[in-house]
């Protein structure tokens, strides 16, 4: 009789095609979920930069040059032309206010103060003869006045009695009426010298006020002469220092050229360009700070001037406190121009690495110190020193701030 023989289930053929199988898999699952695929760097740790992760006070500034200059600076230009006669000073000296600079020559200024010196004196001169006239011709028609009044009495006199004896018949018609005509006569004598002496009196007084307005003129103009004759003399018009005298003796000065320049020492300003990138962002009140001789000094900025030469602007500071000792005209400094106000904010210092990324992603050490991942962040503003960082890192880690070149395809550096 036959006997049934029992299939094996596992036979070796099976069990080599099933570990076969999940071998595949396994291999599979490595590749693709297991196996990490990143691209890797070896990189030299004396090679790279490692900088931490701080949070702290940040505040935006931008470096900007500054030169110092006084505060006020006057500009001695020529109010009239002329000659240098003789040169008093010379640059580089401190002067005081009204000391004499230089002295220049006008001989047509000269003519013509003598010429308006002589005519307001000749016109002084009529004003004085026409009152003298009018006093004497004043006093000549009173006199005939006088006499004439003499006269009008004693014709008077005759006149009244001849009218009584012609009526009592003792004298004749004709005597009556000569006396009567005699003192009609001396009546409308009198009445002809009061108006003579009247047109008299209003003609001079006319001709003494048309002088006397040609004198208000010739002596305004005579004055505005002196004045330029008194302008050939150059004085200082403030303290300060002297720098610059830009003539010599004998030289031809016109009219508005500049002749010497002086320096109030009693104040300074800082004068910066800015790059036009911050036009809108600088504004008046903005302050800066620069450091000197190991102390650190506050500018603020009085005026902001917008034009735009060899893309920058202009800005003027003057200092918040003291000015430092020993800063001189002409000299430079390098000031911190505050952009912002200080915060919190989380910080990395500033690297090569950004060249390349620009702030979007950044490689992070992990704490072994042995791997850096790539990491994308988000970079805020900046200054000279530091870049606000607004997402990505947190204070405390350590990320490369060295230069990424050769670096822009890994994803993974190894540190040796």
């Amino acid at each position: 009789m036959d006997r049934k023989i029992k299939k094996k289930v596992w036979t070796a053929k099976r069990i080599f095609t099933i570990v076969g199988i999940a071998g595949i898999a396994f291999m599979i699952l490595y590749v693709f979920v297991l196996a990490d695929s990143s691209s890797k760097l070896n990189v030299d740790q004396d090679k790279i930069n490692i900088a931490s992760v701080t949070q702290g006070a940040f505040q935006e500034f931008i470096p900007v040059e500054g030169q110092v200059m006084p505060k006020i600076t006057i500009r001695l230009d020529a109010i009239v032309g002329g000659n240098v006669e003789r040169r008093f000073l010379e640059g580089g000296v401190e002067v005081t206010k009204g000391d004499t600079i230089l002295k220049l020559e006008n001989s047509a200024i000269q003519l013509s103060y003598i010429q308006e010196q002589t005519q307001t004196n000749r016109l002084r001169n009529d004003i004085e003869n026409a009152n003298n006239g009018l006093q004497q011709a004043l006093f000549r028609s009173k006199s005939s006045i006088i006499e004439s009044e003499f006269n009008i009495d004693g014709a008077l006199d005759l006149y009244k009695r001849n009218e009584q004896l012609w009526a009592d018949k003792v004298i004749s018609e004709q005597e009556y009426l000569n006396s009567k005509r005699a003192y009609d006569r001396l009546i409308a004598s009198k009445e002809n010298i009061v108006r003579q002496m009247e047109f008299d009196s209003i003609n001079v007084v006319t001709t003494v006020k048309q002088n006397e307005a040609r004198l208000i003129t010739s002596e305004v103009s005579l004055e505005i002469v002196k004045e330029r004759l008194e302008n050939l003399w150059v004085t200082a018009p403030i303290s300060g220092l002297l720098s610059t005298v830009n003539v010599e003796v004998g030289q031809s000065i016109g009219q508005g050229q500049t002749i010497a320049q002086i320096d109030d020492l009693n104040g300074f300003k800082i004068v910066a360009p800015v790059d036009q990138h911050y036009l809108p962002r600088v504004y008046e009140g903005l302050r800066g700070t620069f450091d000197f001789a190991g102390t650190n000094y506050s500018l603020t900025i009085r005026k902001k001037f917008p034009e735009i030469n060899n893309g920058t602007f202009n800005v003027e500071m003057i200092f918040d406190n003291d000015v430092p000792d020993g800063i001189r005209r002409g000299q430079t400094i390098s000031i911190r121009l505050q952009l912002s106000e200080e915060r919190q904010a989380i910080m990395i210092p500033r690297g090569s690495f950004f060249q390349t990324t620009g702030g979007n992603w950044i490689f992070v050490v992990d704490e072994n110190g042995g791997e850096a991942v790539k990491r994308n962040i988000r970079v805020g503003q900046q200054n000279t020193r530091q870049y606000e960082v607004l997402e990505g890192l947190q204070p405390g880690e350590q990320v490369i701030t060295s230069s990424y070149d050769g670096y822009e395809d890994k994803d993974k550096l190894i540190i040796k």
